[in-house]
């Protein structure tokens, strides 16, 4: 069989032109030359672009809440989750890190830390978890400061859930659909009612609880990485204070602590 395979370009090889290869490979700059490092900055940038792509999803996810489409949302909350199942596996390539490993190129970090992430906090946001100081860091930054504003003062994905509830019929109290979104969502005894009544009806054509199902995965995928990561910083350095000013596995463990879509899960315990 003869195959006709092209290997001349006029101009830029097409992969690179639409991967941008080239410019993906050019962005690891270590600061040493212990090769560790080189590890642990791939894994890095491999996770602020899988942050990138889950919250690309999950806003995907509520334009197709609100505008009433609960069918179509299953399958970008379902990628998703299968990015979140990508992002956690990316721990892999670190589980070979002691506290000795680490500290070859730790004091090159300098102030840098995770927590300074801007995409992983926009993610935060988007599941939820609302916490306005955390924006602060980011000020001199106007471009990256205005997006985390927006996002921290727009309805989070279970916010929109929520309305879905209330739209579909649910005793939702009307003021948690107009509250202040800069501040996180208490649990509510209504919503955590409305998802019981949902889970009574197990047939194929109750939207409302794959919706349920497909937001349960992605809230479990995304506790996994949560809790890998929390693990990854216990093995690479125990209980020292982190980067960045905060407490390390102090900051983490209250972190991992909070729950994303709380009463979709208290509401098992009344099914």
């Amino acid at each position: 069989m003869n195959e006709a395979l092209v290997l001349d370009f006029d101009g830029r090889v097409p992969y690179d032109a639409y991967v941008r290869a080239g410019v993906l490979h050019r962005l690891q700059r270590t600061r040493g030359d212990d090769p560790g490092e080189m590890s642990f900055l791939v894994v890095s940038q491999i996770m602020e672009l899988y942050f990138g792509l889950i919250d690309f999803e999950l806003r995907e996810a509520q334009r197709r809440l609100r505008a009433g489409e609960v069918g179509e949302s299953l399958t970008p909350l379902r990628r998703a989750a299968l990015h979140l199942s990508g992002l956690d596996a990316s721990w892999q390539s670190l589980s070979w890190m002691t506290p000795a490993d680490f500290n070859r190129f730790r004091e090159l970090l300098g102030e840098a830390s995770g927590m300074q992430s801007a995409m992983y906090r926009k993610l935060e946001f988007r599941l939820g978890l609302k916490t306005a100081s955390l924006v602060r860091p980011f000020r001199r930054d106007p471009e990256t400061y205005g997006a985390l504003v927006r996002a921290l003062g727009e309805p989070s994905l279970w916010d929109d859930t929520i309305a879905v509830l209330a739209r579909h019929g649910h005793d939702i109290p009307r003021y948690l659909l107009g509250r202040d979104f800069t501040e996180e969502h208490d649990p509510h005894p209504s919503v955590e009612a409305a998802w019981v009544e949902i889970y009574r009806d197990d047939g194929p054509g109750n939207h409302l609880r794959l919706l349920g199902e497909a937001l349960t995965e992605v809230a479990e995928r995304f506790g996994e990485w949560r809790y890998h990561h929390l693990a990854a910083v216990r093995r690479a350095m125990g209980a020292k204070p982190g980067t960045g000013g905060t407490s390390g596995i102090g900051w983490l463990e209250r972190s991992t602590a909070r729950v994303v879509f709380p009463e979709l899960w208290s509401a098992r315990t009344h099914m």
